[in-house]
């Protein structure tokens, strides 16, 4: 036999054995599926990881942590984050002083991208007539294209509105200036705002001092009514640590971390650390109540809503900075039917995802706190049955 023969020999049974070993992995992949629990299929919104959106930041910018999310009327992205306040002395080299290195600093604290990813806008920070919070918290843009942040630093007592420009419109209490749940003019580190377009009335979850939610006239920034827990009237007395088993609290605990209004004109309410999700009429009158995770401890379940896309907003969707999941829920019963994410750094995973928001195409957006400081989009794939727990939704190969 020829060398040539034999080699030609010798390949073919190379790759018959390469064969032979997928067909083995397969089969045993499938046997592993099938003897793994696979949980109770569902019909509910289904989603993937853009691993590759937003395009990287010009400029050397880095996020600190994200802590809002809205999208506009244009489908624009537009979040908030902390910057160089929550970033370390490495991450920002490039902005201290002397500088260590060519990188990096940290960006703007709001940023707008379009729907390819590109940073199309940025602004914010200290300025005159205004004061920029000591730690800026949520980021609204309501139907007239008004810019709306709040803010939980220890003093954060007002919130602001600007254009989308970044020129200053109004400012609502004082920074400095919280007397507590039951003061007409200031707030209690704001979380977020929600202003209904029917009403013009701006919902504020307040907060991270208060235990209430505050409606305000979105235009002279006047407080027309506010509720606590139960559409109680707000007190700030100590509460006694949270205990899953023990009755439910009479009160919000703290943070009130949203407010928002769904288009049949009800407020659903994060009462964070309380794992729980309350539902009241815009006029504070108490509807109903369900729980997430309850047994959860720390920073809680329940840290932010958003509604899906179609006219009965039939879905809500919640984020779960405790557990790293996203929730899906069905609005009408308040049943979680599934979730997905896991904990981790890699897309499709959360390190403290804190705040969620829904674009026209149904398109979901996170941001994430402590060190997660990011953004991710979750590209919606129509209706699908999906397991009760999704773990990453990774793009279908």
């Amino acid at each position: 036999m020829s060398k040539q023969t034999s080699n030609r020999t010798g390949n073919r049974k190379s790759v018959a054995v390469f064969v032979g070993l997928l067909v083995l992995l397969g089969c045993t992949q499938a046997l592993l599926d099938k003897q793994a629990p696979q949980g109770e299929l569902v019909n509910a919104p289904a989603f993937e990881v853009d691993p590759l959106w937003p395009k990287p930041l010009p400029n050397h910018w880095l996020l600190g942590m994200t802590i809002g999310v809205w999208v506009d009327e244009q489908d624009h992205v537009w979040i908030i984050h902390r910057s160089s306040a929550t970033l370390n002395a490495n991450e920002r080299g490039a902005e201290v002083d002397p500088p260590t290195g060519e990188c990096c600093r940290g960006a703007p604290p709001v940023l707008v991208f379009d729907q390819a990813g590109n940073l199309v806008r940025h602004w914010g920070g200290p300025g005159q007539g205004y004061e920029w919070p000591q730690s800026n918290h949520g980021i609204f843009v309501d139907y007239k294209g008004n810019v709306w942040i709040g803010g939980n630093g220890e003093k954060d007592a007002h919130v602001l509105k600007f254009t989308k420009e970044g020129k200053f419109l109004m400012q609502v209490g004082r920074l400095g200036n919280n007397k507590g749940s039951n003061d007409l003019e200031n707030f209690g580190r704001v979380a977020k705002i929600f202003v209904d377009a029917k009403t013009n009335e701006a919902f504020i979850a307040d907060g991270y001092g208060n235990r209430r939610v505050a409606v305000l006239d979105a235009d002279t920034g006047k407080m027309k009514r506010y509720w606590g827990a139960y559409g109680n009237r707000p007190q700030d007395g100590p509460l006694a640590p949270f205990n899953p088993d023990a009755p439910p609290s009479q009160q919000f605990r703290n943070p009130v971390h949203c407010s928002d209004v769904s288009n049949d004109g009800l407020v659903y309410v994060c009462d964070r650390q309380a794992n729980r999700m309350q539902v009241f009429t815009k006029d504070g009158k108490f509807v109903k109540e369900q729980w997430y995770a309850r047994r959860s401890l720390s920073e809680g379940s329940v840290w932010d809503v958003a509604f899906s896309r179609d006219p009965e907003q039939r879905y809500i969707f919640m984020a779960d900075g405790r557990n790293q999941k996203v929730r899906i829920i069905l609005r009408e019963t308040l049943e979680e039917l599934t979730n997905f994410g896991d904990g981790g750094r890699q897309p499709g995973q959360f390190f403290g995802v804190h705040s969620i928001a829904t674009d026209s195409k149904g398109n979901l957006y996170t941001t994430e706190t402590y060190e997660g400081k990011r953004l991710q989009k979750f590209v919606y794939k129509g209706m699908r049955q999906v397991r009760r727990t999704q773990g990453v939704v990774w793009p279908a190969q």
